[in-house]
């Protein structure tokens, strides 16, 4: 559904995105992450067709984003960081705007604007003036001109900045909802929300492509040993010596706090090993109360610091 090799965008010699080739697969959603000025957008509007490309190429459905950037156009839905909004028109009104500007006519524009009214949850507000919207039901109204015409890419620059708790979880969902039949491009500075929505992650830094994987294979890749967490009751030191002396054990660290009542430790494995069940052993043997042990993933936080980190250095 999307195709992207080499592709290179420059300001005046300033390279915005430099050689970065991936792909997207019809309904699948895949994340776009990196730090401010990465190159996230600057990749989004090359696809859009807001933006040419310095060289490289870049596809949509089997289209040119250069030679063939109606086609392109037709077949994409966009949202971008600052939503497109008038806010004197109602719902309805602007929707209404939004489906004749992309040729949109008769009974499949109404129908349309039914359906997306629906779909984005806009029927209790489908008659009021935009301006007078929260935040929320505004980037609900985005999404919505972002659907009318049914697009078979959407493209979503940063949905959920600056939204509450509430709304974040709704147009979460929402998003959720919308893969399937089309593929999702979602750049987000919010890590653990690549990590609920994608199927893949695109890590960029620098304009660079640092990596395109699943969150479980990059977790995978990076986590060398393995680690677990374990609360015990006892003597902190005693529990501390009778880990250390676990086979496979690399490193305990005390993660207790100041005023508990029972001691936590994080244990480290070497690669290979898995110490949940001789570690859990050894302290039931030496007398000490088990209260709990659960293995520790790396985040998808961690990945990105790590990763973007390797990037630096090199």
């Amino acid at each position: 559904m999307i195709e992207v090799q080499h592709l290179t965008k420059y300001y005046g010699r300033h390279p915005g995105i430099l050689d970065v080739s991936f792909g997207a697969e019809k309904g699948e959603i895949l994340g776009f992450l990196g730090p401010n000025g990465a190159g996230k957008t600057t990749a989004m509007r090359i696809l859009t067709c807001y933006l040419p490309p310095s060289s490289g190429m870049a596809k949509v459905a089997g289209y040119d984003v250069l030679d063939q950037s109606l086609e392109v156009r037709r077949r994409i839905g966009y949202l971008p960081e600052n939503v497109p909004l008038y806010h004197d028109l109602s719902v309805s009104g602007y929707l209404g705007f939004v489906a004749r500007l992309k040729g949109m006519q008769g009974r499949s524009r109404r129908a349309r604007i039914e359906k997306v009214v629906e779909e984005c949850g806009l029927a209790e507000v489908r008659n009021r003036i935009i301006g007078k919207l929260s935040k929320g039901y505004r980037q609900r109204v985005g999404l919505a001109q972002a659907l009318v015409n049914d697009p078979d890419v959407l493209i979503l620059d940063e949905p959920t900045v600056g939204l509450d708790p509430r709304q974040i979880i709704e147009i979460r969902e929402l998003i959720r909802n919308l893969a399937g039949r089309r593929t999702v491009i979602l750049s987000t500075h919010i890590l653990p929300e690549a990590s609920l929505l994608c199927n893949r992650v695109i890590i960029i830094n620098k304009g660079k492509l640092v990596t395109v994987d699943t969150p479980d294979n990059l977790k995978n890749r990076l986590q060398r040993g393995m680690t677990v967490e374990i609360t015990v009751r006892g003597d902190r030191e005693a529990i501390r010596g009778v880990l250390e002396t676990v086979t496979g054990v690399s490193s305990v660290t005390d993660t207790s706090a100041p005023s508990a009542g029972t001691c936590a430790f994080r244990v480290e494995a070497r690669e290979g090993f898995d110490v949940r069940e001789p570690a859990a052993q050894a302290v039931v043997t030496n007398g000490f109360g088990l209260l709990e042990l659960a293995p520790v993933d790396m985040s998808l936080e961690d990945i990105f610091v790590e990763l973007v980190t390797q990037e630096d250095i090199n």
